[in-house]
């Protein structure tokens, strides 16, 4: 029956109506190095967590897959270790939450995640890679200090996806262009959806997603504040990837490089502010700091 229906997807793949998605099947070895190749050990994440607010929402579930990489042609080798874990927040997990990831109060009761355990799989670790760092590593850090140390990797805003000819950055649109699905929003199954894709050659710069991210380490960040932003608009600023901060009472969001700066502030003069005159505050942040909440040069522009 297998090879039946095996059959029938390889005919729908040669007629041009027609594209056929097969089921992400995790496999731990992607490529096989050569005798005595030197390589390094990289780590994709993923977090699933009660809330977007991280000074008062909590990771519930945390997945890490260690993998081994060539750090100068990005092929992926092997995933070396898996860690998927939950973890009891202490309060109940909000409905509107669990109505993405399904992760319910009975599931997280009593667990918790084995820090020791966090400690060692990071160990020697080249690089972290997150499909939105700037969410992950905020979260992670808070409740793993450890993870201040790393450097990180953002496969979202470290690849230009519209230049690469992808019509969206979301890892489910990106994954199906490769002929595959899974299921999303839980984190061990995000983390090998991640790492399916790092591993595949871009069609514009013919280099790995992994190699594209690998070669923006340790380059500045810019991330926006739209400070005093009317509250009319919060719906389109969280659904264009602004993270609000109960501390600082604004919404945030991480630009790569100029040209995408000068793009978000002529987003905001029209779609947030209205044309009306504005204050917009741009932070600056060093290598090893990026993607995290630590704060770094901030400047002020007026729109």
């Amino acid at each position: 029956m297998t090879q039946d229906i095996e059959q029938i997807a390889q005919q729908l793949e040669q007629h041009p109506d027609y594209r056929v998605l097969r089921r992400l099947v995790p496999g731990r070895v992607f490529n096989t190095p050569a005798p005595g190749q030197k390589l390094s050990k990289g780590i994709v994440l993923d977090t699933e967590t009660t809330g977007l607010d991280v000074a008062n929402d909590r990771v519930i579930e945390l997945g890490m897959l260690a993998f081994e990489f060539d750090p100068v042609t990005g092929m992926v080798y092997r995933v070396t270790d898996v860690l998927d874990e939950l973890e009891d927040p202490g309060f109940p997990i909000p409905p509107a939450t669990i109505a993405v990831h399904h992760i319910t109060d009975e599931m997280v009761k009593g667990q918790r995640i084995d820090d020791t355990r966090v400690a060692a799989f990071l160990k020697d670790a080249a690089v972290v890679i997150a499909h939105n760092a700037a969410f992950d590593r905020p979260f992670v850090e808070a409740r793993w200090p450890l993870f201040e140390q790393l450097d990180w990797a953002c496969s979202i805003k470290d690849i230009d996806w519209k230049e690469e000819g992808f019509g969206s950055a979301k890892l489910e649109y990106l994954l199906s262009t490769q002929g595959y699905f899974y299921e999303a929003h839980r984190a061990e199954a995000d983390c090998w959806a991640l790492l399916e894709l790092l591993n595949q050659v871009l069609p514009q710069s013919q280099q790995t997603a992994l190699l594209t991210v690998l070669l923006t380490l340790n380059q500045p960040q810019q991330k926006v504040y739209a400070i005093n932003s009317p509250f009319e608009t919060k719906d389109k600023l969280k659904a264009r990837n602004y993270r609000w901060s109960a501390d600082l009472r604004c919404w945030s969001r991480v630009v790569a490089g100029d040209a995408e700066r000068q793009q978000e502030l002529d987003w905001l003069k029209h779609h947030v502010y209205a044309g009306r005159s504005a204050r917009v505050e741009i932070e600056t942040t060093g290598g090893k700091a990026r993607y995290s909440n630590r704060q770094g040069h901030k400047e002020v522009v007026t729109l």
